[in-house]
């Protein structure tokens, strides 16, 4: 992929945030100190770019309690599943941490066996969705559901209901997916040179691998 002078420059400062954990040891609280940077980074963009979408009546549909992208697989990286997996232990009673972690691994058997194809169009519940639509995990939620912007909750809606048709697909702002994937990718280059190695996971797949070793 030909990276544009703007995704360098996104990459780098992601880079720049993952060398900060190196620096300080790669423990697992200098890597969520420079991850909680890094969200910050994007957050702050990302209320720039809502301020600017207004002035300029560009439309941006997203808002608490609509969670049609809820519902379609989303894909973290290792020390995300691992920050917001820290955070659910955390901040969840043990009640609700057990029914969160019992939703992933019913979702997660679901999806477990679905090939790419049949998972790009697959709908089922977030398992740290709750019942009026919003995030249970909102401050730890990962880069992927930082990013997505629709222009359009109809067309989200379409995407929910009907997935197949090309011309289903949400109608999203295509400037903060890509900052988002490229801080993400330059913060994770940055732990790899050091040794540290990051897998892609699905949030239920993640989270149910976490609870499994939190069991060994």
């Amino acid at each position: 992929m030909q990276l544009s002078e703007t995704d360098k420059a996104f990459f780098s400062d992601g880079y720049k945030l993952g060398m900060e954990a190196v620096e300080n040891g790669l423990s697992r609280e200098a890597i969520f100190s420079a991850a909680e940077k890094m969200y910050d980074a994007i957050d702050g963009l990302i209320s720039s770019l809502l301020t600017h979408a207004k002035r300029e009546n560009i439309n941006i549909d997203c808002k608490k309690g609509c969670s049609y992208c809820c519902y379609q697989p989303v894909y973290a990286v290792s020390h995300e599943i691992d920050y917001l997996y820290h955070f659910i232990k955390k901040n969840f009673s043990d009640e609700k941490l057990r029914k969160t972690l019992k939703n992933a691994e019913k979702v997660n058997d679901m999806r477990k066996s679905l090939n790419s194809d049949e998972l790009l169009n697959d709908k089922a519940p977030c398992p740290l969705l709750d019942s009026k639509g919003a995030c249970m995990a909102y401050q730890a939620r990962p880069m992927a559901c930082r990013i997505y912007l629709s222009m359009s909750m109809e067309s989200c809606r379409l995407f929910y209901e009907d997935p197949g048709p090309d011309d289903h697909y949400a109608q999203l702002l295509e400037f903060p997916l890509r900052a988002g994937r490229m801080i993400n990718e330059g913060f994770t280059h940055a732990l790899k040179t050091a040794g540290r190695n990051s897998a892609e996971f699905r949030i239920e797949e993640g989270l149910t691998i976490m609870a499994g070793q939190k069991k060994k």
